[in-house]
């Protein structure tokens, strides 16, 4: 890992952009975590959107865990922003814009397409980038993961053992063989749905969270699109770090 800019933010955040290989990476902690016990580290997870357009959700989401004690981190998804394009991913991509402006059924096919090759390259990317976060100063466990896309989420909560809670946001299509990996998920979850999400399957949202094995889990579902998450989402799932990561 190399740090290849840092800055202190107007709340005292500290935030440090970095490489992880070709990987970038944005991390945040508490102003007073180089000062005092190791703090927890969630994962903020993202749509594949590219790091740049989403850093204004992300530094949000960042300063609001920080001043429960929390770091967060981030990295830039497999053929998102200056990273190298996935030409069967903007296939994929394309084949879903059209089927959604002709108002047809999104199959398997295009579902699969979109989502499982970013799964299997951006879990164990995430995985390398806790091998590097943890031994840093100030920084420790246990690890929470925040986020979408949900799909990368569950593969997460199931193959990495360091992830200890997950608050999941239900707004990305998710491939059939996710629900059998979602039944061995055993980590306390607290799953987000916007109701009137336009870009997903609601009820594929709940088949998803019915399918979950966690013992503790809880889907909070608020009306409004995909934009429309309420505040009071966000304070929610740092309450529900908060009980899990402390």
């Amino acid at each position: 890992m190399r740090f290849t800019s840092e800055r202190r933010l107007d709340d005292g955040v500290l935030e440090r952009e970095f490489t992880l290989g070709e990987i970038p990476g944005i991390l945040w902690t508490p102003g007073s975590a180089s000062t005092s016990a190791p703090v927890p580290l969630i994962l903020l997870g993202h749509p594949p959107l590219g790091l740049r357009r989403m850093y204004p959700r992300l530094v949000d989401r960042a300063r609001h865990s920080a001043a429960e004690g929390f770091a967060t981190a981030t990295i830039e998804l497999p053929g998102s922003g200056d990273r190298p394009r996935w030409p069967a991913a903007e296939q994929a991509r394309a084949d879903l814009r059209r089927a959604l402006e002709a108002g047809e059924p999104v199959g398997d096919e295009i579902v699969d397409a979109l989502v499982l090759p970013l799964v299997d390259e951006a879990v164990p990317e995430w995985q390398a980038a806790l091998d590097a976060l943890l031994p840093l100063p100030g920084i420790g466990g246990p690890v929470g993961y925040s986020g979408g896309v949900i799909s990368i989420g569950v593969r997460l909560a199931v193959v990495e053992p360091r992830i200890t809670a997950a608050a999941l946001f239900a707004g990305s299509f998710v491939p059939r063989r996710m629900f059998e990996e979602a039944r061995r998920v055993t980590v306390p979850l607290h799953v987000l749905l916007q109701w009137d999400d336009e870009g997903n399957d609601r009820q594929a949202a709940l088949d998803l969270f019915d399918a979950f094995g966690s013992r503790e889990k809880s889907l909070h579902a608020h009306m409004g699109g995909h934009t429309g998450v309420p505040q009071s989402a966000g304070e929610a799932a740092v309450r529900f770090f908060t009980r899990h990561l402390r």
